[in-house]
């Protein structure tokens, strides 16, 4: 079996900070409210890493099966096409890492909910369970949605409204709509680096019958697709905090509009689908960086 160098850059770490975005906006939300709880946050943070972790390993899996990774990959090499795991490994990693994240799943639903609502208890059971399932169908199966150009809609409504949304209304067990805004804007940014990464390799999936949203656009219409995602993000971001204003300090997160205009510039300027791999991770950081910033801003 591979060693454990191998299965940490199985886990690609660069993904993390973009998939916690999420729950560090939905926490300092709830905390400025008045609501937190070390428990809850330890655990939803837990489950979160556990949900990327469990996909990363899932879209080696599914990708190395099927064959589209291969010769013509743009990217990283991956664990399966490189050899280093094989199948038979990587699923039991996979359904090591399912059965993990669903224990995390549970005993985050427990500490948050407790005896008291049930309702809501099931209604964040049914949540996990398709959350998990949606990680590992992403690539894995005859009907794998990724394959079909559902990707960008899965990662908007669990990196964003799910782990925005979902994770305000597990501290505060209210529903607060005003907090969509935010939650949109973390999914639109989510999609942004998704639909980078088919941009990227939009090419090689189209040979191998991978059929992205990028493949179905086609390379012009998937850049005026990501300005709409970056551009709606940032204005969902200061819709929210006008309506919520409560100082100036409120807006620190601008300073982060800096890095992401810049990357616009560089896509529109983008010519060659390999130069666009360094541009996944400045906006996933960037991203990580905009969450951190608005909590500070709510927080200080």
């Amino acid at each position: 079996m591979g060693n454990f160098r191998t299965w940490v850059s199985a886990a690609r770490l660069r993904t993390l900070p973009l998939s916690i975005s999420g729950i560090v906006v939905g926490t300092t939300i709830a905390v400025r409210d008045g609501y937190f709880s070390i428990v809850i946050f330890s655990l939803a943070m837990a489950t979160t890493l556990g949900l990327q972790i469990l996909s990363n390993f899932a879209n080696d899996y599914g990708d190395g099966v099927k064959g589209t990774d291969n010769e013509d990959r743009i990217g990283p090499m991956r664990a399966i096409q490189s050899g280093l795991i094989s199948h038979k490994e990587m699923k039991q990693g996979i359904v090591i890492t399912a059965v993990a994240t669903l224990i995390l799943a549970l005993l985050l639903i427990y500490a948050s909910f407790g005896k008291n609502n049930f309702g809501y208890a099931i209604l964040y059971v049914l949540l996990g369970i398709a959350a998990i399932t949606a990680a590992i169908k992403y690539t894995v199966g005859n009907n794998a949605y990724g394959y079909r150009g559902l990707g960008d809609l899965f990662v908007f409504l669990f990196f964003g409204l799910v782990g925005v949304y979902g994770s305000y209304f597990l501290y505060s067990l209210d529903w607060n709509w005003v907090v969509i805004l935010p939650a949109c804007a973390i999914g639109f940014l989510s999609a942004g680096v998704l639909n980078l990464n088919n941009m990227r390799d939009r090419i090689p999936d189209e040979k191998a019958g991978k059929i992205t949203f990028v493949v179905k656009l086609g390379p012009v219409r998937a850049k005026n697709y990501h300005y709409t995602l970056i551009i709606g993000a940032i204005l969902f971001l200061l819709i929210y905090t006008v309506l919520t204003l409560e100082s100036f300090n409120d807006f620190i997160y601008v300073l982060a509009f800096i890095p992401l205009l810049l990357h616009l510039k560089r896509v529109d300027q983008n010519k060659e689908p390999i130069l666009l791999d360094p541009e996944l991770k400045v906006l996933a950081l960037t991203t990580f960086f905009i969450s951190i910033l608005f909590g500070l801003g709510l927080l200080i």
